[in-house]
C-alpha cells in the first residue's frame, strides 16, 4: 500500500511538471528549449544539497559518470521534444502518444536484447501502435510533423530505459539524479546555441518575466528531480508488476491539467485511441507478468 500510495502521488505531481512547461511556453512566451534547460538546471541545484548531505563530496564521483552523463542527455532529448510538443498540442494528445513508448522498448529488447517476446505481445504492440494512430490523425491535420514529436520523444526514453537494462544501475538513484541533471544542463546549453544561431524561435534563451515564472521554472526542476525519486522509492516498496499500471495515470492527470487551466479536452476519436493504447500496455503488462510467474513456477519444479 505504501508503494501504491507513493507511486500515484508521483503520477499527480509528474505532470504538473509539463503543465508547467506548456504555461511557460503558452502564457510567459519562453522558448521550450529555454524551459528544458531550466528543468534540468533547477533538479541539479534541487537534489544536490540532499546528494551532498547523504554521501559527501565523494558522491559526486559515480561509479559510471559518462553513462550517467548519457542518461541525462538522453532524458533532455525526449524532454525537449515533449516540451515542443505541448506548446502547440494538448497535453492529453501527448501523453496518450507518447505511451507507445513500452511498446518501443519491447520491441527494442527483442531487437537488441534478444528477449523473447510472443505473439501476444507482438499483436498488442500492433494494436497499442494503431491506437497511437487514431490520436495523431486529426492532431496530424492540424499540427503537422508537431503531432509526430511525441512518438521521437517516446522512443528516446525507450533508449534510455534500454540503456538502463544493457548496464544497470552501480550508482545510487540520488547519485543518477544529480548526475543526469548535469548532462542534461549542458546538452541544452548547447542545443540552445546551435538552435539559436540557426533562427529557430524555440531555441530563443532568455530570462523568466514575473517571479512567477521564477517560482514555475524552479518548481519544474525541483518537481522533476524528486518526481522521479518517488517513482524509484515506490518500486523499492512494492513489485514492478503491481506498480506498472498506475503510470497510465498520468494521462488522467494531464488531461484534468490541460482541462483546467487550458480548456482542453479530447474528442470521442481521441478517447477512444487513448483507451487501446492503454488496453494494449497493460494487456502486455499482463502477459509479462503471468511469464514471471510462468518462469519462476518451472524454476521451482527445477530446484
Amino acid at each position: 500500500m505504501q508503494g501504491l500510495a507513493i507511486m500515484l502521488f508521483a503520477m499527480i505531481i509528474l505532470p504538473c511538471m509539463d503543465a508547467i512547461a506548456k504555461y511557460m511556453a503558452v502564457y510567459q512566451g519562453m522558448s521550450p528549449g529555454q524551459v528544458t534547460f531550466y528543468r534540468f538546471f533547477f533538479q541539479l541545484v534541487s537534489v544536490l544539497p540532499l546528494l551532498l548531505t547523504t554521501g559527501g563530496l565523494r558522491a559526486l564521483k559515480p561509479r559510471r559518470l559518462w553513462f550517467n552523463l548519457l542518461r541525462g542527455v538522453l532524458l533532455a532529448g525526449a524532454a525537449l521534444l515533449f516540451f515542443v510538443s505541448v506548446k502547440y498540442m494538448p497535453l492529453a494528445d501527448v501523453f496518450a502518444i507518447y505511451f507507445v513508448e513500452p511498446f518501443m522498448l519491447t520491441c527494442l529488447s527483442a531487437l537488441i536484447l534478444r528477449e523473447k517476446v510472443g505473439w501476444r505481445r507482438w499483436l498488442a504492440i500492433v494494436i497499442g501502435f494503431g491506437g497511437a494512430m487514431i490520436v495523431i490523425q486529426p492532431s496530424f491535420e492540424l499540427f503537422g510533423l508537431t503531432s509526430l514529436l511525441p512518438v521521437f520523444c517516446a522512443f528516446l526514453f525507450a533508449c534510455y530505459l534500454l540503456l538502463n537494462r544493457i548496464v544497470g544501475s552501480a550508482d545510487t538513484p540520488l547519485a543518477m539524479q544529480t548526475i543526469a541533471g548535469i548532462g542534461g544542463s549542458l546538452f541544452m546549453i548547447v542545443v540552445i546555441a546551435v538552435g539559436h544561431s540557426a533562427g529557430a524561435a524555440d531555441f530563443v534563451p532568455s530570462l523568466p518575466h514575473s517571479p512567477l515564472g521564477w517560482v514555475l521554472v524552479i518548481a519544474l526542476g525541483t518537481i522533476s528531480g524528486y518526481g522521479h525519486l518517488l517513482v524509484v522509492k515506490a518500486f523499492q516498496a512494492a513489485p514492478v508488476s503491481l506498480l506498472a499500471p498506475f503510470h497510465y495515470f498520468e494521462i488522467i492527470t494531464g488531461t484534468a491539467l490541460g482541462f483546467l487551466i487550458f480548456g482542453e479536452f479530447p474528442t470521442a476519436s481521441k478517447w477512444l485511441g487513448i483507451v487501446i493504447i492503454v488496453g494494449s500496455g497493460l494487456f502486455m503488462i499482463w502477459r509479462e507478468r503471468q511469464a514471471g510467474l510462468l518462469h519462476n513456477s518451472l524454476e521451482s519444479e527445477a530446484v
